[in-house]
């Protein structure tokens, strides 16, 4: 018999889901429902937070699985609709550097199953859930498990090169393809820390797993599954550390490479 996955990463933003909109295409939904009535393990691996992971879980009616959201901080059943792993991290330190860094810079930190504290305001969609614009003692009053920037006026380019050199002690960073936006998760905490440990878990083989993403924040993933597959649009060093390169998000991707293991 030929190879099939029995687990499934899948990134949303950029691979299930395109810029600017929140459902899944229909092709793309019919796949992962093939890959689920083979018996695949389908999660959704994402850098968001919980509150704006939950309708794409129930959008795509994903039962008994978990969803990795804020890049493996946050551990959500999708059956019992509890979360069942959480990682926060201290943020004054971080804030203050970036605050330097990047004057005029916009920060928020998850508040898990609400929304966000705001330090200055986001454009309009930015968070999900509810939003208060608080002080830059409370911003980092409590442990968070996502704390995200965004450089208003600026370009993802310029973010990523003011960033490149810097030391963010116990924290892992990345930044967006498309936004001025910089995601900061704990030490240690990544998409492929976390389905390591699910699919040591859920006793899955190594050799059994396929994961497809598009940003930065998916390279350890990919690197992690026995067959990575970067979206077309990706970035060259995202596609670089890929075991394969399947279609833009546009041309729905996922779905073509979920059909050559799980059939059309």
């Amino acid at each position: 018999m030929s190879w099939r996955p029995r687990l499934v990463a899948l990134d949303i933003d950029g691979t299930i889901t395109r810029v600017g909109e929140e459902g899944v295409a229909p092709a793309v939904r019919a796949a992962i429902h093939r890959a689920v009535d083979h018996g695949a393990h389908v999660v959704l691996s994402t850098g968001r937070s919980l509150i704006g992971t939950r309708p794409i879980a129930d959008d795509l009616g994903l039962r008994g699985t978990t969803a990795i959201c804020s890049n493996g901080a946050v551990w959500w059943d999708t059956t019992s609709r509890e979360v069942v792993r959480w990682t926060g991290f201290d943020t004054g330190a971080t804030v203050a550097a970036l605050r330097e860094l990047f004057p005029g810079a916009v920060f928020a930190v998850e508040v898990t199953g609400r929304g966000n504290l705001s330090l200055g305001r986001f454009p309009e969609g930015d968070l999900w859930g509810e939003v208060r614009e608080v002080s830059a003692a409370e911003l980092t009053a409590e442990p968070t498990s996502r704390l995200v920037m965004r450089w208003v006026d600026h370009t993802p380019e310029e973010v990523a090169l003011r960033v490149a050199d810097v030391e963010l002690p116990g924290v892992m960073w990345w930044v967006d393809n498309v936004e001025p936006w910089l995601t900061v998760s704990p030490s240690g905490v990544s998409k492929g820390a976390a389905l390591e440990e699910l699919r040591q878990l859920l006793d899955v083989p190594a050799e059994d797993t396929l994961a497809l993403g598009d940003g930065h924040n998916d390279v350890e993933m990919l690197r992690w599954a026995a067959r990575g597959v970067a979206m077309g649009q990706a970035p060259a060093t995202v596609r670089a550390v890929a075991d394969d390169v399947t279609g833009t998000v546009l041309e729905d991707g996922a779905a073509r490479e979920l059909d050559r293991w799980f059939g059309a």
